[in-house]
């Protein structure tokens, strides 16, 4: 007997997934701190870099860009693999490359950290779980690297970890890690005991691992390895003569400061370090560099600076494996007039600058920057400071292969160049920004303006970016926010009716931190009646562009009207979230704990208004772009929606629990897509709706966008189907498709 059964697959009963590909809006030029590069000794052209909160990329020689490889290794669960704290590549293999994952040691980051390893440049990964904390955002990140590979045995890793863990040994190629018992150092310096967050209370650990390729080996393992240690003492590097069996301090060595980098030139047989007086990198105010003779066990003080000239600790060092006796390094933190960089061709006995002083304040530069890759590097920051070259230098390379081709990372950029032998004869090197394809921007905020500017783009220390349509997305703004520049903008908002008008909100105490254009955004203004102390948050313009409503981080939620003084909004709980009716210019919006809040009188008081079922917690609101009284709230339990302007709140299904941002976007026709994370059939991702929440569509895929509760979600007012993410650590991504709604779901028919 057979009977046929009709089997509706709707959202509640079925993982539903579209097929949208994501890739980065081109900020361009990088945006982050990268605390080290590593390129391979002898595969051309394979080079690595690591960054705090961005993971990792891999360089594409042909065209100085670079690609990041960790975003798939990256999800809600995952967000703290972002965090590269050592990286290591391995001299036999140039397909394997490893690296250390996790954000912090203290309880911002709740899990352990990994030790995670490639065997094909990073395309897939598999992960080796520790016991204990990674720090790839903590002070002394810059130092290292605290990774290896023997150079004579790729099965054997050695690892220096933080927090007084000590040192650790893989015999398997990354698979397991077994405590090293006779290196019993752990790096015992703290930079503030009495900091309570743990962020500069915890023990700084190991800071290098450099193995003796030159030694030879024993039981098929390389016979010497030097670990460097955060110890501000007599004891900082320690050195094994029988292949990790045993330790000892390393006789002579410098009696002050903390060693960052150790890099061997094997021809020379020698070592050379940098040392700071800070393990960085942010601090540093004296240092030095030195020599280690390993067949003569001699040090020698190489330091290319004294007296009154030295006032800052070294961190990049680069050595050229072409010609011994050539180095340069860099200061760790020269912050006016700018940073130094140092040439030596004679192991460090003499040595040349990169700039000079000419007739005070004129400098002498044997240099030309520029910035073609990422022209807002140069508007926005090398033609306002005075700090050409940089900040934060940790990071800095030459090329093992090619003596002209180096690379130098600072708090903003990677720059380099490929003339770098220049500096030996006419003494001009040229230098780019060569971050192409980093972005590692932590995004406050973003927000596209149906009918104006396609994406706003507020980031953390960088101000933020306009991008006037989605042709601009691929290429790299001009300039960024300025006039004001901020170091990090909050907050964005654009006026309903009105859209090249646009408020935006920097986070810095001291000046004035509201701004207003009226072309989209391509040129600012500072509020008039901003004040010196009012800051960060989160902003709302009005329909018409007549009102601004702040929901300050320092002063409660503040309005101005017409451009005029600020005044507290006592009917909106502080710290409220908040938003504007985008067709009707008397209402806004607001939520706090589990009550939702409307204003009929332009942001003068709020009044409670519908219920949200059992949410204790509104977290986000979302307007319809064009049509006033419609909005959406984003709740602990699920998404609500509202056509009579909050009176009232349907849940908008139920399969998407715990959501965070929210977002409408343009859809098929007339209609509008609704884009939120929160947990749902897929598990903890971003999902979007068609059909105003009657089924939800897995759009994340197997893109990673770390936390989802610190993502940002706008959907493209202008572009059907387009939606963008900003994240903590990798820019802006987008990407664009087709949302089925439920009444398309596809019908089966199963016989039996």
């Amino acid at each position: 007997m057979k009977f046929f059964a009709l089997i509706q697959l709707l959202a509640a009963a079925a993982v539903a997934s579209a097929a949208f590909t994501w890739q980065n809006v081109k900020i361009g030029g990088g945006g982050g701190f990268v605390p080290g590069i590593v390129f391979h000794p002898t595969a051309k052209g394979v080079a690595y870099a690591r960054t705090d909160i961005g993971g990792l990329y891999r360089l594409n020689s042909r065209d100085d860009s670079w690609t990041a490889i960790t975003d798939g290794i990256t999800d809600n669960d995952n967000w703290h693999n972002w965090g590269v704290d050592a990286l290591a590549l391995d001299p036999q293999n140039e397909n394997a490359v490893y690296a250390s994952v996790g954000m912090y040691t203290n309880d911002w980051d709740p899990k352990p950290g990994s030790i995670i390893r490639s065997s094909d440049k990073g395309a897939t990964w598999k992960t080796t779980n520790l016991s204990f904390k990674i720090g790839g955002n903590m002070p002394g990140r810059g130092m290292g690297e605290r990774l290896a590979v023997d150079p004579a045995n790729s099965k054997i890793l050695y690892f220096g970890a933080r927090s007084g863990n000590g040192l650790w040994k893989s015999t398997d190629g990354g698979e397991t890690f077994t405590k090293v018992s006779s290196f019993t150092a752990v790096g015992t310096f703290i930079p503030d005991p009495k900091d309570t967050n743990g962020y500069n209370s915890d023990k700084q650990g190991l800071a290098f691992v450099t193995f003796d390729s030159t030694s030879g080996t024993t039981g098929g393992a390389t016979k010497r390895i030097f670990v460097g240690t955060a110890d501000n003492t007599t004891a900082s590097v320690y050195v094994s003569e029988d292949a990790g069996a045993t330790w000892n301090l390393v006789k002579g060595q410098p009696g002050t400061y903390f060693p960052h980098k150790c890099v061997l030139q094997p021809k020379e047989k020698a070592l050379y370090l940098t040392y700071s007086d800070g393990t960085g990198p942010y601090d540093g105010t004296l240092g030095a560099v030195y020599r280690y003779d390993i067949a003569a066990a001699t040090w020698k003080d190489i330091t290319p600076a004294s007296g009154s000239d030295l006032y800052f600790g070294f961190g990049g060092l680069g050595v050229d494996m072409q010609k011994p006796g050539t180095i340069v390094v860099a200061t760790l933190n020269s912050w006016w007039p700018d940073a130094q960089i140092f040439r030596s061709n004679d192991s460090g006995t003499t040595w040349s600058k990169i700039w000079s002083w000419g007739n005070y304040p004129d400098q002498n530069l044997y240099y030309a920057q520029t910035t073609p890759k990422a022209p807002w590097i140069k508007t926005g920051f090398l033609d306002t400071d005075t700090k050409d070259l940089g900040w934060m230098i940790e990071a800095l390379v030459i090329n093992p292969l090619d003596s002209d081709h180096w690379l130098y990372s600072t708090g903003l950029t990677v720059f380099g160049g490929h003339d770098l032998t220049r500096w030996d004869t006419t003494h001009k090197v040229s230098i780019q920004s060569l971050a192409d394809g980093i972005e590692e921007f932590s995004v406050q905020d973003v927000v596209s303006a149906p009918g104006g500017s396609e994406l706003l783009a507020a980031v953390g220390d960088d101000s933020g970016f306009t991008f006037k349509d989605t042709a601009s997305l691929k290429t790299s703004p001009s300039t960024p926010w300025m006039n004001p520049i901020w170091s990090t903008s909050s907050s964005v908002d654009y006026a309903g009716t009105a859209v090249k008008n646009i408020v935006r909100i920097g986070n810095s105490a001291g000046s004035q931190q509201a701004a207003l254009s009226s072309d989209g955004g391509a040129t600012w203004n500072v509020h008039p009646a901003a004040d010196n102390n009012t800051n960060g948050g989160t902003v709302a313009y009005s329909a018409n562009a007549d009102t601004v409503v702040w929901s300050t981080s320092t002063s409660g939620v503040q309005r101005s009207q017409k451009q005029g003084t600020f005044s507290a909004v006592s009917s909106l709980p502080s710290g409220a979230v908040i938003a504007s009716d985008k067709q009707n210019n008397t209402v806004f919006y607001g939520g706090s704990g589990a009550s939702f809040y409307v204003s009929t009188n332009t942001g003068s008081s709020f009044s409670k208004a519908g219920a949200l079922g059992s949410a204790t917690a509104v977290r986000d609101i979302a307007a319809n772009p064009t049509k006033a009284g419609d909005v959406w709230v984003s709740t602990d339990i699920g998404v609500f929606h509202s056509t009579d302007f909050g009176s009232s709140f349907k849940q908008a299904g139920t399969t998407l629990k715990n959501t965070y941002q929210i977002a409408l976007g343009k859809g098929s026709g007339s209609t509008w897509n609704v884009y939120a994370f929160g947990t749902g059939s897929a598990g903890a991702k971003l999902y979007g709706s068609a059909d105003e929440g009657a089924s939800w569509t897995d759009i994340q895929g197997s893109q990673g966008f770390g936390s989802i509760d610190s993502a940002k979600v706008a959907g493209s007012g202008n572009t059907a189907g387009q939606v963008y993410v900003g994240t903590n650590g990798r820019g802006v991504l987008y990407a664009s498709g087709t949302i089925k709604k439920r009444s398309e779901m596809k019908t089966t028919t199963f016989n039996a």
